[in-house]
């Protein structure tokens, strides 16, 4: 894994750890060691989702480190206007189908798909990063082959 992330995307990654580190840590020790002053832990439904809880904090939290340690930082403050980066907006034409959309070139934790943000790191998003209006890229999804048209950088 190696993640394309911005200043501003790391940023929020080291907060969320720091969250869930301690803070969120505190308060699930705390609801088990309550729901364990209740008796039999084989029947306790209370102390079982606090064990789930625990669990799920956990997993997030070596997402989190995983994702700190593997990230690749954009400079997303000094590009190239004219050439597509992270937070560009452009008007594509997918040849083929002669169908025009705007799309918006996210990191991976910006993305979303129906409003057309779409990451840097999938098929799409990689054949359009660094790339100018008039370019024809050929992008390589999985099942086919299609080929886009940079119209204007917005």
């Amino acid at each position: 894994m190696n993640n394309m992330l911005t200043e501003e995307n790391m940023k929020k990654l080291t907060e969320e750890l720091e969250y869930r580190m301690t803070v969120k840590r505190a308060e699930i020790a705390k609801e088990k060691l309550i729901a364990a002053a209740h008796g039999d832990r084989s029947e306790n439904a209370e102390y079982k989702e606090a064990c789930a809880n625990y669990r799920a904090n956990d997993n997030r939290i070596q997402y989190l480190l995983t994702m700190i340690s593997t990230a690749t930082i954009i400079d997303d403050e000094n590009s190239d206007k004219s050439l597509l980066g992270i937070n560009s907006k452009a008007k594509i034409k997918f040849i083929d189908d002669d169908f025009e959309t705007v799309v918006t070139l996210v990191t991976t934790m910006d993305l979303d798909p129906e409003n057309m943000r779409i990451s840097i790191e999938s098929d799409l998003g990689k054949a359009l990063y660094g790339k100018k209006v008039g370019d024809k890229v050929q992008v390589n999804a999985p099942e086919e082959q299609y080929t886009v048209e940079i119209l204007e950088v917005l």
